[in-house]
């Protein structure tokens, strides 16, 4: 992390030190990676916790020939696509296909990628996992890793002026959703018949549950909250949700068979219209961390939170 973004962070760690984040007390309920982006995500019972997410969360990302990166929105097949992370290496499976080991500290070439229009330095993984993902997805396809030589930094208006980074996510470094949102949603939607959909739909990197002997969350709390800690052996997280996390179509795709139906979506464009983003339908609240950079993340641990006064 650069020396900049280390005096933000520390400033904006010790000014929020003076709060009290005694609102709302939780637990990790789960912790997601999803180490190529748009492919299925790794359940975790413990993450270490970076300036730019989990780690390893987004680290590699898909591209076609162009270097534009691609996504299940075009490709719902990248959903079957399964990560593993093992102790030196990845190790990709999919349908059909032997599987891919990918070491975790060896690149290729550099490269430039585009995502979202952005131009992003990232290294090319090699010939062998172009041709397995090439094969896999029957477009041209490669796959590059993110380059932390170039950092990529938030919307500086949604952080607030803080140079939170990320690698290849969509914009921030984790994403935040409790589990009280899923089973209220899930009660809507198996009212309307359907069949209820695991949290994975929703691609939280941190799920938040109920913690012992406190009041229970209520949906969606995490729309509300201005700072989260989380207690670690090696000291206090503080977290900040910036902004609610727009839905695309993504959650309409079944992560297990990679096919698509509209019953997610329907429910979301019915309840869950949100003002602050002009009417877009959101689910969970994008975080930036201010504090806790190297500290270790489990499941079980407990958290506080303030409410944000607008």
């Amino acid at each position: 992390m650069n020396d900049s973004l280390n005096e933000t962070v520390s400033d904006t760690a010790a000014a929020a030190a003076s709060d009290n984040p005694s609102d709302l007390a939780a637990r990790i309920a789960g912790l997601f990676v999803y180490p190529v982006k748009s492919c299925a995500g790794v359940r975790m019972e413990q993450a270490l916790l970076l300036d730019t997410g989990l780690e390893f969360d987004r680290a590699w990302m898909v591209v076609d020939g162009h270097g534009n990166f691609l996504t299940q929105r075009e490709l719902p097949r990248m959903a079957l696509i399964r990560p593993q992370l093992k102790t030196f290496e990845m190790i990709l499976r999919a349908p059909g296909m032997l599987a891919l080991h990918i070491a975790l500290d060896q690149v290729e070439a550099p490269a430039r990628v585009t995502i979202w229009n952005e131009a992003v330095a990232a290294f090319d993984m090699g010939p062998i996992a172009a041709q397995w993902f090439t094969d896999f997805l029957e477009i041209p396809a490669r796959l590059v890793r993110f380059d932390p030589d170039h950092p990529r930094v938030s919307n500086l208006d949604e952080t607030g002026g803080i140079e939170a980074l990320n690698q290849f996510s969509d914009g921030y470094p984790l994403l935040v959703i409790s589990e009280a949102s899923l089973e209220q949603f899930n009660a809507k939607l198996t009212a309307q018949g359907f069949a209820a959909v695991g949290m994975e739909r929703f691609r939280p990197n941190i799920v938040l549950g109920d913690a012992p002997g406190e009041l229970p969350l209520s949906p969606h709390d995490e729309d509300r909250l201005d700072l989260i800690q989380i207690t670690t052996a090696q000291g206090p997280v503080r977290l900040k949700p910036v902004k609610p996390c727009p839905r695309c179509p993504i959650p309409n795709i079944d992560p297990a068979t990679a096919l698509s139906s509209h019953e997610v979506g329907d429910l979301l464009q019915g309840y869950r219209q949100d003002a602050r983003l002009g009417g877009a339908v959101t689910f969970g609240m994008n975080a930036i961390v201010l504090a806790g950079i190297d500290h270790l993340l489990r499941v079980g641990q407990r958290a506080g939170a303030s409410y944000r006064f607008d």
